[in-house]
């Protein structure tokens, strides 16, 4: 290995190490868009790391977990008194929301990620609640440069209005004053697990790749139990 890969990847684990944002095991989390794919898988990942965890989305399935410290909340993510009720009591949040993937999204304006951010910014701040993990997609922001011509121009033809939003979305985090992390999977694959997978958040690291919802869940909680990558736009391949 290279030394300067071999530096990489001790810079990557260090950051990783505990942090005045690390959470120990009970707190609250609150999982925003958790009724299906990373937000679902979120949500099992915490409760198995001991973490206590409210599940939110316009159409969970309040048994869709039995767990103890597993509770669902059907609400909705631009709504700004059910966000506000939402982070009572919780100590961080993660934000995983997602849509359909139709041709509507192809042809139509797409506002939800950064109008949700909105109203979560707000309520957030309201609440007194710092931790926030935001997963967003490896094409959107400064990443997209990193994607080879003929992938970036098929990204852009294909995801580019919900890659417009998504960097509006990520904007309004990077000026917040929250303790955020913005995570960058690459594609989204349903193998159970991708060893090979990490965070990256030097730029001349980043690439593209497969990465299993289980896996992305489990680099959330990683982020949540050790407070790493604070401000940092991170890729995860």
């Amino acid at each position: 290995m290279h030394r300067q890969d071999e530096t990489r990847r001790q810079d990557d684990v260090a950051d990783t190490h505990s942090s005045p944002a690390a959470l120990p095991a009970g707190r609250r989390i609150l999982v925003i868009g958790a009724s299906q794919g990373i937000g679902l898988a979120t949500c099992k990942a915490a409760l198995s790391a001991g973490f206590r965890v409210r599940g939110f989305a316009r159409n969970i399935d309040r048994s869709s977990l039995h767990h103890p410290d597993f509770e669902a909340v059907r609400a909705d993510a631009l709504n700004e008194a059910d966000v506000a009720e939402a982070l009572r009591g919780c100590d961080a949040v993660v934000q995983t929301l997602g849509i359909k993937a139709d041709p509507a999204t192809l042809i139509n304006p797409v506002t939800l990620f950064s109008r949700a951010t909105d109203v979560l910014l707000p309520a957030m701040r309201a609440a007194d609640v710092a931790r926030l993990v935001t997963v967003t997609g490896y094409g959107v922001g400064d990443s997209r440069r990193a994607l080879p011509l003929p992938e970036r121009l098929l990204f852009e033809a294909v995801m580019g209005r919900v890659a417009a939003d998504k960097e509006r979305q990520e904007s309004a985090i990077r000026a917040s004053d929250t303790q955020w992390t913005i995570l960058r999977p690459g594609f989204l694959t349903l193998v159970a697990s991708c060893p090979a997978a990490r965070l990256r958040a030097d730029p001349a690291d980043w690439r593209n790749g497969f990465v299993s919802r289980n896996a992305v869940a489990d680099a959330i909680v990683d982020l949540l139990r050790g407070g790493g990558y604070l401000h940092k736009a991170v890729v995860f391949t």
